[in-house]
């Protein structure tokens, strides 16, 4: 049954004036709708009763395969040197690599209910091959992205939600968010009246997560969604060039990350030789030659996501009259921008190799 009164976590507060009329009291429930641009994947959001988040969390995990990879989303230290007070601060967003998800829950069980109730905390959990994902976030809403929505709306009538089609969220009201830290200590809970100080800072167990799932920061603008169709798609188009095949059974997305990744250390300093560097050139090989086999649909939603790391890539480009001599054919039609001059920023060991190769000449 729908809770009439919503047991809100300790990190919401809505504000007093917001409480005094029945029709702003927030209900359970959840809503969905298509991804837009897309035809078979939804957007799931949903408003649960606290006591029932690390359940749904749970029978979220038993759908998904063998691995999955955890997102954490909290707002760290600020600043003492930043050049703009007046910017609002922004969380930062942590992926774990692909890990058993039965390892996963069991690693986050001892934090499950502090980053349920911590007001500057979200989590999730993800398969992107699988197309499924769910996250928590810090205004303690349920969001999910699935090609399966029958079974997410099963998830959630499992768990005492029902269909609200004009759902509203704590964000539609004045509200504060608090961090454990926040609450007189006589005022919590179990467990959570009894754990030290440091504990319940969310920058402390945030921060043993990170490092026990040895996880990676991810860049806001590089929040994106393949769907299982999607990736389906893009296995077909690898499947047929034999220099590709071997990455079929990835996730795609990953590979999009890793060309990011690529981009951002040629801008600090590329540390690796020039083997090391054409293996980054050969991820942008592999996204062109997958754009253009796939529909145009698709095509244009990869192009988006890279558009940011191409761009920035080329202009860290110099001698861009030279050309590095790209390995093998390969079918595309595009020009590929990314072999035509040298990043600026060359380590010793790609500089030597470069020189040897002859690229510098007197």
């Amino acid at each position: 049954m729908v809770n009439e009164t919503l047991k809100y976590p300790l990190g919401i507060r809505l504000w007093q004036s917001e409480m005094r009329t029945d029709q702003h009291r927030l209900r359970e429930g959840y809503a969905f709708a298509l991804l837009e641009n897309c035809s078979d994947s939804y957007r799931f959001t949903a408003l649960a009763d606290a006591s029932r988040v690390a359940d749904i969390v749970r029978s979220f995990a038993s759908c998904l395969p063998e691995e999955a990879f955890f997102i954490l989303e909290f707002y760290q230290d600020f600043q003492d040197d930043k050049e703009d007070d007046s910017e609002d601060p922004v969380p930062t967003v942590y992926y774990s690599p692909y890990l058993p998800t039965e390892e996963l829950l069991s690693t986050i069980e001892p934090y499950l209910h502090r980053l349920i109730h911590d007001g500057f905390v979200g989590f999730g959990l993800a398969n992107n091959r699988a197309g499924m994902e769910l996250f928590y976030s810090e205004e303690k809403v349920l969001t999910s992205f699935t090609s399966n929505h029958i079974r997410i709306m099963d998830l959630f009538t499992r768990h005492g939600l029902t269909h609200q089609p004009d759902l509203l969220h704590p964000a539609d009201y004045g509200h504060d968010h608090l961090s454990l830290l926040c609450h007189p200590r006589e005022t919590l809970p179990e467990p959570f009246s009894t754990m030290p100080e440091s504990e319940l800072d969310y920058i402390h167990f945030c921060g043993e997560l990170t490092e026990m799932l040895d996880m990676y920061p991810v860049e806001e603008s590089l929040s994106f969604f393949l769907s299982k169709k999607d990736q389906d798609a893009i296995e077909k188009r690898l499947a047929n060039h034999p220099d590709f095949d071997e990455y079929c059974d990835e996730d795609f997305g990953s590979l999009l990350l890793d060309w990011n990744d690529f981009v951002n250390e040629c801008e600090a300093v590329f540390e690796g030789d020039l083997w090391e560097y054409r293996q980054g050139l050969n991820l942008r090989d592999m996204i062109q030659y997958v754009v253009e086999g796939v529909s145009a649909t698709l095509r244009q939603k990869i192009l988006d996501i890279v558009a940011e790391a191409d761009e920035r890539f080329q202009k860290n480009l110099v001698d861009r009259r030279k050309r590095l001599d790209p390995p093998g054919d390969l079918p595309v039609r595009e020009d590929r921008f990314w072999y035509r001059g040298m990043v600026r920023n060359q380590g010793t060991y790609l500089r030597r190799d470069l020189i040897r190769q002859g690229w510098y000449k007197p």
